[in-house]
């Protein structure tokens, strides 16, 4: 739309026929800037949650971001993870309502920043993330994000590189849906790349697409395998585009440069495991990791465990030759000083 719309209809000759073209009068509005706080957030996927915000396509929000517990571990109030909740959810900024978007269109995200708070914490506990059986007890680090790299124990320091890990437009189911699995919408992807520069496009499955970001991370290995990252709140500037028709079937990302780019200087140490089970064989990947770093690096376990969540990347290196299939845990040199 044209603020004081003005349009001429004129006639001209194309190949032969005559065309009606639409030509607007003045200037083409201006891109917006809009902010959204933490003051008003939802922990559901629900498409009956009312827009915070009405945008139009080609315009900037910046959104405020708790970290995934929802500001529990702030280091101010000194909580335990003895002392954590359930998990609720995901404390989500949003929703966003683009102007024009409808079911079958396509919204383009690009990632322009996203800086995180000076704070963050990897926590673990019983049951949960890929070795759900293999500790007894819950453990918590804590993570002073004013340096970067941010120092995890002496002689080990993580290059930050943020991101989201929750990205995503509205379901199209009624009703309220965990935010914990990643669906159709994007969602709880983790996607470690999506960091600043980073262009993503999801289909979208409501109308005004009804986007929600959150689940801030300083951090993290592919994988995230203890089922944290370098958990922070963030403040993360995102360009909306609306393209009309063309929803992908999920969603699909491009990156500006090379993957991992701050840890790739120094070279890499690999684990390998192999079996017909590509989660049994990653499980097995991270433990002989975690043996290395108990071995070589002198890591409590513990330790050792969350430091494969937020550096430790887990590849398929060979999914081909059955029975078996290779799975390769990932450690780069470079977070050693």
């Amino acid at each position: 739309m044209w603020s004081k719309t003005a349009i001429v209809l004129f006639a001209r000759s194309v190949a032969g026929k005559q065309v009606t073209t639409r030509q607007p009068i003045g200037p083409k509005p201006a891109m917006a800037h809009h902010d959204l706080d933490t003051s008003t957030l939802h922990q559901t996927w629900d498409n009956a949650i009312e827009p915070r915000l009405r945008i139009r396509s080609g315009d900037t929000v910046t959104f405020q971001t708790m970290d995934a517990s929802n500001g529990f571990y702030d280091p101010a109030l000194g909580r335990a993870v003895d002392d954590a909740p359930p998990f609720a959810g995901h404390p989500l900024t949003g929703p966003v309502w683009i102007e024009g978007a409808e079911v079958g269109d396509t919204l383009e995200v690009e990632v322009v920043e996203i800086l995180t708070g000076d704070w963050g914490y990897t926590a673990f506990s019983p049951g949960r993330g890929l070795l759900p059986d293999d500790f007894d007890t819950p453990h918590l680090h804590r993570w002073d994000l004013r340096s970067d790299p941010a120092e995890f124990l002496p002689g080990i320091s993580i290059p930050q590189e943020p991101f989201l890990g929750v990205m995503g437009v509205g379901l199209a189911e009624s009703g309220p849906h965990n935010t914990a699995p990643p669906r159709r919408n994007g969602g709880n992807v983790d996607i470690k790349q999506l960091t600043a520069g980073a262009t993503l496009w999801l289909p979208i499955l409501v109308d005004g697409a009804l986007f929600s970001c959150g689940d801030g991370h300083a951090a993290q290995g592919d994988g995230e395998v203890c089922i944290t990252a370098i958990e922070t709140p963030t403040t993360s500037t995102l360009r909306f585009t609306l393209h009309k028709g063309g929803a992908p079937a999920e969603l699909q990302f491009r990156i500006p440069g090379p993957i991992n780019a701050r840890t790739n200087a120094a070279g890499w140490f690999a684990t390998t495991a192999h079996g017909p089970d590509l989660h049994a064989s990653s499980q097995m990947a991270i433990r002989y990791m975690i043996e290395h770093l108990v071995q070589n690096h002198g890591l409590r376990p513990e330790d050792a465990y969350i430091l494969c969540s937020v550096v430790v990347d887990l590849r398929i290196s060979e999914i081909v030759d059955a029975p078996n299939w290779i799975v390769s845990a990932f450690l780069p040199n470079a977070i050693f000083t």
